[in-house]
């Protein structure tokens, strides 16, 4: 495969009738929105805009010029008009007289809340000063592949010469700062024909009095940059060429959901982690070639990649020609533990006596030749931004290896990013990580009401889940409607009939290669059946005990696999019913499963404990209301067995209850969250009782 680093050039996408009625400020959000849509342009997070306006000061009432940028954690393809910072300009022009030098230029972030405009609390980032001191009215900072390639090079400033002349500037390597945003105004004002700059290693900044121009100045400059490098990278094998062959797409999701268990147990004894697996040509590609292991260990060169990536990725030990994965997987806890002491290595070396304390030292990215790359962290957006990321840097030096030697960051200016205080800062704001994060559920019987509602419950605790449903029309429509609430992210769905060995291994496996591994799985698929014991069929019988015995003990067993390749611990909770406790008339089937549920759950607590695996029951009684099972013969069943009709059915369960309530889906959910959580760490073989009071269901 050759080298190339776009298929096709940007669009200008700028619309000038729409633009027309705007104001500069919403030209600014316009050309930001624009232009963070296409990652080519810049990745989820990365770069920043920037426009200088006259607005009216609150106080005087006079015009007065403001910045517009983008505040700290934004995103510009996303953003909206609050994810401004505004500042006036001439207070940002009176810090002048506050700098100390570029010792002291971390205090300066300090002064800039005291430039703010209109109360504005959207808080200024570290990059506020490379947009206020170019002296032109709009600004624009992005990360492209094609100029990091370009940055990121050995020869990066004659390159940039060759291919923009004048007309694009180029400056070494500077910590994002305020004294680079005193270099960018130096440099603009002593190259006035210059329309922007190349930072070495780091991204490209392009200015313009307009906001279309600047625009159409900060695509004109990515498109030249990949059609030059596509010229001069023409015929060349990608990465010095391929050396490992790429296995089948089937069997490398088969690999890592091997994988991903193995290492997810390993680097998640502290907190857990979630999973991303990507294997598109690029990864693909870098993963097969002769310059794998020349080129990862240089790590990243643009801050943002290597913020999001660690300074370096780990390189699995597999051999795609002479596949053993069980080897791969035996040499793994080896592997990840010697990252860990180099990356502690590195931290000793490069840290500062005020140096923010050794963060999580495990890889962010695994590099599995013939297979791809899998990323994990604390939550499935970030692992798959993270991925998103290294792919950029994969586009890098790719296109850096085809023009002239691909260089990373040293390794001490690399952690100095890593490490900045600023950034500490950054991170101490965080808002506390809710109660399941990082955690990984498969609820079974996802699609019905008591199914959605648990899915919804962990969702909000910050879990990722997999729905896992027999009806596929009623999986898409659940699955739809979470990803909706809670995005797309941390929701997945799997077709599985509980009863066939095959299907249940294949949904864990899907469950792995998605989130990485499992920690609570919520047996929940049931169906339910009514009628006197004489005129129940072997095959009615028999359906009962598939669903809701062997289908219960073939989940559980897929889970206890997971859990104890993982050896973090884990949770089932069973979702079984009073009537297996309180025997019910014209119901002996389900009774009778439901009782075998129970008990499999008691012995299944004892099998577990000395792995952390708590296994616990919740015992639902009358939930009509979003239960599917209620849908069909079973309401009409019961109805008649109580001498009833199907509306006063759920009243006269209310009324039977010993607290006169109805049972619904949301309060199952919020005894599976309880018997999920850390709330219950200390309580295994347990029946919680969820049924508005029944004596004949009391447990002791």
């Amino acid at each position: 495969m050759t080298t190339t680093m776009t298929a096709n050039r940007l669009e200008n996408l700028w619309d000038d009738a729409r633009a027309a009625s705007m104001s500069e400020s919403e030209k600014l959000l316009y050309r930001s929105n624009l232009l963070g849509s296409d990652k080519r342009v810049t990745n989820y997070g990365g770069g920043n805009t920037s426009a200088k306006v006259i607005e009216t000061d609150p106080l005087t009432g006079e015009p007065v010029e403001v910045l517009w940028v983008k505040g700290s954690g934004g995103d510009i393809g996303s953003m909206k008009m609050d994810g401004f910072a505004t500042l006036y300009m001439d207070r940002l022009q009176a810090l002048k007289g506050k700098y100390r030098g570029p010792a002291h230029e971390d205090e300066m972030v300090g002064y800039l809340p005291h430039c703010t405009f209109g109360l504005n609390p959207r808080a200024a980032s570290i990059d506020t000063p490379l947009h206020a001191y170019v002296p032109r009215r709009h600004v624009d900072h992005v990360h492209s592949d094609a100029i990091i390639a370009i940055a990121g090079s050995v020869d990066s400033r004659a390159l940039t010469a060759e291919i923009f002349g004048d007309e694009i500037g180029w400056l070494p390597w500077k910590k994002p700062g305020y004294e680079l945003g005193l270099w960018l105004e130096r440099f603009a004002a002593e190259n006035p024909q210059a329309k922007g700059c190349v930072l070495e290693s780091h991204g490209l900044f392009t200015w313009a009095d307009d906001a279309r121009e600047c625009y159409v100045t900060t695509l004109s400059v990515i498109n030249r940059a990949a059609e030059w490098l596509e010229r001069k990278s023409a015929g060349k094998p990608a990465f010095g060429g391929a050396c490992r062959p790429t296995l089948p797409a089937a069997q490398r999701r088969e690999i890592a959901a091997r994988l991903m268990p193995a290492i997810r147990g390993l680097i998640s004894r502290d907190r857990h982690k979630v999973g991303h697996f990507d294997d598109q040509p690029a990864v693909l590609e870098f993963v097969g070639s002769t310059m794998l292991e020349g080129l990862a260990p240089l790590g990243t060169s643009c801050p943002d990649h290597f913020l999001r990536t660690k300074i370096r990725p780990l390189v699995v030990d597999f051999d795609p020609a002479k596949p053993d994965l069980d080897a791969t997987i035996a040499g793994l806890e080896k592997a990840v533990a010697d990252y860990r002491a180099d990356y502690t290595a590195y931290y000793d070396r490069c840290k500062h006596p005020d140096s923010p304390a050794l963060r999580d030292p495990n890889a962010v990215v695994y590099l599995v030749p013939g297979v791809g790359m899998i990323t994990f962290a604390l939550d499935k957006a970030t692992a798959r931004i993270s991925a998103e990321f290294y792919v950029n840097a994969i586009n890098v030096m790719r296109g850096a290896s085809a023009v002239s030697t691909y260089q990373g960051l040293p390794e001490q200016e690399a952690f100095d990013i890593e490490y900045w205080l600023l950034e500490e800062a950054k991170l101490q704001r965080l808002p506390k990580p809710k109660s399941l994060a990082g955690r990984v559920a498969l609820v079974t019987g996802g699609a019905g009401g008591i199914g959605a509602a648990t899915a919804e419950r962990f969702l909000r605790e910050g879990a990722c889940v997999m729905l896992a449903d027999i009806d596929a029309d009623a999986l898409r429509r659940a699955h739809d409607g979470l990803a909706g609430s809670f995005g797309p992210d941390a929701i997945r769905s799997v077709s599985v009939n509980v009863t066939d060995e095959n299907q249940v291994a294949s949904a864990y496996a899907e469950t792995a290669v998605e989130f990485g591994g499992i920690d609570i799985l919520v047996s929940n698929a049931g169906i339910a059946s009514s009628a006197p014991v004489e005129e129940t069929s072997l095959a009615l019988w028999n359906k009962n005990m598939d669903i809701l015995s062997t289908g219960y003990f073939l989940v559980s067993r897929e889970a206890f696999r997971l859990f104890r390749i993982q050896k973090i611990g884990g949770s089932v909770i069973f979702v079984a019913s009073k009537n297996g406790l309180a025997a019910s008339p014209n119901a002996s089937a389900y009774c009778t499963a439901k009782a075998a549920e129970i008990h499999l759950a008691r012995c299944l607590a004892l099998e577990g404990a000395e792995a952390g695996i708590r296994v616990n029951v919740v015992n639902p009684d009358a939930v009509l209301r979003g239960s599917r099972i209620w849908e069909g013969e079973w309401l009409d069943q019961r109805a008649s067995t109580y001498g009833t009709d199907k509306e006063g059915l759920e009243e006269m369960y209310r009324q039977r209850s010993m607290l006169k309530r109805s049972v619904l889906p949301e309060d199952i959910a919020e005894a599976a969250y309880f018997l999920a959580s850390d709330l219950s760490a200390k309580s295994t073989g347990n029946i919680l009782n969820v049924d508005a009071g029944n004596v004949q269901a009391f447990t002791r």
